[in-house]
């Protein structure tokens, strides 16, 4: 009799009914209902919460269910880096949080330890509500009517990022590193304490049950929830435009290494005039030179592509190194450029307050020669195409910008006004000859869908100058 007491007590002690109403919170699962626990198993992956004291024993599995990447994605060779990803995180090597830039982000490691991508989680963003850096805190609290950016959506980056990828695709650009929105779960991501401790504590719960009850619990394991945000693949063997562009000042490179870097130079102009990026300077933007010579000048530039010669030093001892063998015969010689940091694009509206956040490559000696006939080739004939603007990439960049759950389709939309008008601008800059600097002198223009009310399925365009300048032109 003493027995069934005890057997009955401790039953009742960890018997726990399921709650139907939140299906985020972990499920719990009655001790005495082995076959529910056996199902539930078979759904269990590998562990998210990389701790050798958590890991060993407990198998945690993603809350989300769904995938790490979009289903629209079709390259499979992107997928295939995500798999990389994924793995190594099941595997202890975490992504390396980047010390520089005001948001939180991450270089993304496969099994051998190799960089393969960038991921920038949305609510680390500088306005995310998880933000690792304090210097943006501190702006934030301190300085609120000077932080942001008045004409972008906050915590955005992530889809602007993948948005550039979109346009580079379209247009066939092939500077934007591949982009998608993916989404991911690491230790080494900033979650706030509350969520690592809950887990912990569920998993000594279940550590202390399956102790005195072998094979039980009372929670369903699950991991640390899933980020989402933009992952871009990681470039090798590129430099800054800051130390490339001091080389080529010091050292001019041969004609036709100097006009294959003009176009593509042109090319970040086009994609960077049609996102209206905010935020291109020399910082944001590689290049990378390949090279087979004897000439010593041409080494030293291909050196540099490799970070570990990186280095003021040698950029400063350029005329040491640099000797008179300047008749050898250059074999081949490639300039590719990589634009990155694309987070800060896609306004509303033309900015129009405090700052003008100008394309800083417009103050560059490139931006001063007229666009060449490759270019027009390349990008006139989609851009003059109004209905290839509006369902091949204004349709596409609204149903990338709907993935967000704070999606305000007013707010999208008067973002594609701005691109259209950008579009606009800058096919009629390619026809009259002219150049990025004198594109840039263009006034704002917006280009406003509207419907007519007889066949609201017929679509009307308005064109309308933006006629509101920010205070300081010059930043």
């Amino acid at each position: 009799m003493t027995k069934r007491v005890e057997k009955g007590i401790l039953e009742d002690r960890f018997l726990v009914h399921r709650t139907t109403s939140d299906i985020d919170d972990y499920e719990v699962t009655r001790i005495k209902n082995s076959n529910s626990r056996d199902s539930n198993q078979n759904n269990e992956r590998l562990p998210l919460l990389h701790s050798p004291s958590i890991t060993s024993n407990m198998e945690l599995s993603d809350n989300h269910q769904l995938t790490s990447y979009d289903t629209d994605i079709v390259d499979e060779e992107y997928i295939d880096i995500v798999k990389q990803a994924e793995r190594a995180i099941d595997g202890g090597i975490l992504p390396v949080r980047i010390a520089a830039g005001s948001s939180g982000s991450y270089f993304v490691r496969n099994l051998e330890g190799k960089t393969i991508g960038v991921f920038k989680p949305k609510d680390e963003e500088p306005y995310g509500r998880f933000n690792p850096k304090w210097t943006k805190w501190l702006h934030k609290t301190l300085c609120p009517c000077c932080f942001g950016r008045g004409c972008l959506i906050p915590n955005q980056g992530y889809l602007s990022e993948a948005g550039a990828s979109i346009i580079d695709t379209k247009l066939g650009l092939n500077i934007v590193p591949k982009t998608h929105v993916v989404r991911l779960a690491a230790a080494s991501f900033n979650y706030p304490a509350y969520q690592r401790h809950l887990i912990t504590a569920k998993h000594e719960i279940n550590q202390s049950v399956s102790r005195h009850i072998h094979g039980r619990r009372v929670f369903r394991p699950k991991g640390l929830p899933r980020k989402i945000g933009s992952l871009q693949l990681f470039v090798e063997n590129y430099v800054d435009a800051d130390v490339f562009l001091k080389l080529i000042g010091q050292n001019p490179l041969p004609d036709e290494a100097m006009n294959k870097f003009q176009r593509q130079f042109e090319k970040m102009v086009v994609l960077d005039y049609i996102i209206r990026n905010t935020d291109r300077n020399n910082s944001n933007w590689l290049v990378k030179y390949d090279v087979k010579t004897n000439n010593e000048r041409d080494k030293l530039l291909h050196g540099l592509s490799n970070p570990l010669y990186q280095s003021e030093q040698q950029i400063d001892n350029i005329n040491e190194n640099d000797t008179s063998k300047t008749d050898d015969v250059v074999i081949t010689n490639e300039i590719h450029i990589a634009a990155i940091d694309n987070g800060l694009a896609f306004p509303f509206k033309h900015p129009d307050e405090w700052r003008a956040y100008p394309f800083h490559w417009a103050w560059l000696q490139f931006a001063k020669i007229p666009f060449s006939e490759e270019i027009k080739s390349l990008i006139l004939p989609s851009l003059s195409d109004m209905n290839y603007v509006q369902h091949e990439i204004c349709d596409d960049i609204q149903r990338l910008f709907s993935q967000d759950k704070n999606y305000d389709r007013r707010l999208v939309e008067r973002q594609l006004s701005v691109i259209r008008g950008q579009i606009l601008n800058l096919a009629q800059a390619m026809r009259d000859g002219k150049s990025p600097f004198q594109l840039v002198q263009m006034p704002g223009v917006v280009v406003e869908r509207q419907y007519a009310d007889i066949t609201p399925e017929r679509k009307h365009f308005k064109q309308k100058f933006h006629d509101r300048y920010p205070i300081f032109s010059c930043c």
